[in-house]
């Protein structure tokens, strides 16, 4: 079974398992929710909340009345910059806010790292690697402490799911169910890793015995988004250790609190100080400082294409330090006449809004064929009027809010262009709430691929439909864009699907799936989408860099 196939690994609760009619169809997105109704929005943070139904989308189904449901306790137990293996307050004494998308108001006041507080977490990290265990230690050894990380992680998953779900607005049942034991999956294939990293021999040409070395990079800065604090987070750290880094991470501003809770199960699962150092802070002060650091010796990278030149540059500027990055996607799913129409509706309606659309690789561009077009439109509509936006405890909703303000006003923004651009708004495109950042799923007809809806990331709960005729005539428009991270094609025919995955130019595709991540399969994007690989071997060989070692032969029987 897929760890990160969402539509598989792990089992979801009860309560979100598909009808048994889903499970019949072929392998899509569509197993992972049942069809809800109603757009409810809880406007109470208690232990047992009521919630009101949000516009016509509720009335329309009849479930607007007023069912409780059970929100956790929450509890912030680490504010603080972890460096050196200790929790410490910023140089500066700065604290910033960090709010719950729910309803805007401030969970907790974190410690705002800067330069001064950068330069100690990479002192300590350099230190750590230079003349500490991590990087002389056992790959064995190293995957044993992992191995004991990664059981820590499942012995709080309910803890570290309410945190993403209060800092993220991410859906509390998913987190529970697949964030974070998908987390502690992925550190387990690294713990396996740790101790099979190894060089080649090599047959010299010469009289001459020569054979590879496979090195840690050395110190490591990782810059993590907002959008999957958990996933990211191991995405990027879980391969670093089994390498033998030691690594800085600057954990997006708007999601701290889970970050800093990892650093604390690292200690305790026995890293040692200065190898994981999670420092918090502003990406133009916090994040420009590891970027442009002269003692990082690798950055990886995942945020917005925008962010990711910055990045670049400071590498460039610095000390020439190696990049990844996984930047922006625009990604597009092809739907062909002879799809299964249900299945196809459901896959699109899932890889467009999981995650609320805060996903990098959503399929927000849809060609669909036109001999089955309008019967798509009519079904992805009623589709997205069943959605359930609200807050994400409450186990019926299946759309929590946008990360913050300034995401929510972004994504409204982009609806408001599309209009004005002439694309036809079919359902959606309004707030789903007066408190907090929910938006309506929604949908555009008549899409022209040079509109800005059809061109750049949204990064919200937006669809942009379009009408094709030939196989030519889709591999050109799925490709007619700046980004490359991954696609989708829906289809019966062998031969087209085989033909269209080879000629769309993204990292990804996914054909009569979405969103089927594993732990075993690289991940990573084409063009503007940024390079260098996530997950698989392929993650861990970036933190790794190859020696060649020479030496002559005297006397050797052979060659």
């Amino acid at each position: 079974m897929a760890p990160f196939g969402y539509s598989s690994w792990p089992p979801l609760p009860s309560t979100l398992k598909p009808p048994a009619a889903a499970l019949k169809r072929p392998a899509s997105i569509s197993s992972v929710y049942p069809p809800l109704h109603a757009c409810t929005h809880n406007t109470h943070i208690s232990l047992v909340s009521s919630s009101r139904v949000c516009g016509a989308m509720a009335a329309a189904n009849g479930s607007g009345g007023g069912k409780g449901f059970e929100v956790p306790k929450v509890e912030v137990k680490f504010t603080k910059l972890f460096i050196n293996g200790n929790f410490v307050d910023a140089v500066s004494g700065k604290t910033f806010e960090t709010r719950d998308p729910r309803t805007g108001d401030v969970i907790a006041n974190i410690a705002e790292g800067d330069k001064a507080d950068i330069d100690l977490a990479v002192k300590a990290a350099r230190e750590a690697f230079d003349n500490g265990p991590w990087p002389r230690m056992a790959g064995y050894e190293r995957g044993r402490i992992l191995h004991k990380f990664a059981d820590l992680i499942d012995q709080h998953i309910e803890e570290l799911a309410i945190l993403d779900t209060v800092d993220a607005g991410k859906l509390f049942a998913v987190g529970k169910a697949r964030d974070i034991p998908g987390a502690a999956h992925l550190l387990r294939y690294y713990a396996g890793a740790a101790d099979k990293i190894h060089g080649e021999t090599l047959k010299m040409a010469q009289r001459m015995h020569g054979y590879t070395l496979k090195e840690p990079v050395g110190v490591v800065g990782l810059i993590v988004p907002w959008n999957y604090p958990t996933t990211m987070f191991f995405f990027k750290v879980g391969p670093a250790l089994a390498a033998g880094c030691a690594v800085v991470v600057k954990p997006a501003e708007q999601t701290p609190l889970s970050a800093l809770f990892y650093a604390h199960l690292a200690k305790e699962a026995g890293v040692p100080d200065g190898v994981l150092n999670v420092v918090p802070g502003l990406g133009s002060t916090a994040g420009a400082a590891v970027a442009s650091h002269m003692d990082v010796d690798k950055l990886s990278f995942t945020g917005s294409t925008e962010v990711g030149r910055l990045v670049m540059k400071a590498a460039a500027e610095s000390n020439l330090k190696p990049v990844s990055l996984e930047l922006g996607g625009k990604s597009p799913i092809v739907v062909f006449d002879d799809a299964d129409l249900d299945m196809a509706v459901n896959l699109v309606n899932f890889a467009t809004y999981t995650n609320k659309g805060e996903i990098c690789v959503a399929g927000t561009r849809i060609y669909v064929q036109e001999g089955i077009y309008d019967a798509f439109v009519k079904k992805a509509a009623e589709l997205a009027k069943k959605s359930v936006v609200g807050d994400p405890f409450n186990p019926r909703v299946t759309q929590g809010p946008q990360v913050d303000k300034d995401q929510y006003e972004k994504v409204l923004k982009y609806i408001d262009i599309g209009m004005r651009e002439g694309a036809t708004l079919v359902t959606g495109g309004k707030p789903c709430s007066d408190k907090g950042y929910y938006i309506e799923p929604t949908i555009f007809t008549d899409v022209k691929d040079d509109m800005s809806i059809a061109q750049d990331e949204i990064f919200g709960p937006v669809m942009a439909l379009m009408k094709f005729k030939t196989v030519e005539e889709v591999i050109q428009k799925a490709n007619n864009t700046r980004y490359g991270l991954a696609a989708g094609i829906v289809t019966k025919n062998i031969d087209i699907a085989n033909t269209v995955s080879r000629s769309i130019r993204a990292g990804a595709i996914w054909i009569n799936c979405y969103f089927a991540f594993d732990p075993d399969a690289p991940f990573g994007g084409y063009k503007m989408s940024g390079f260098g690989k996530d997950m698989g071997m392929d993650g861990l060989e970036k933190y790794l860099q190859t020696k060649t070692v020479v030496t002559p032969l005297y006397n050797t029987p052979w060659l």
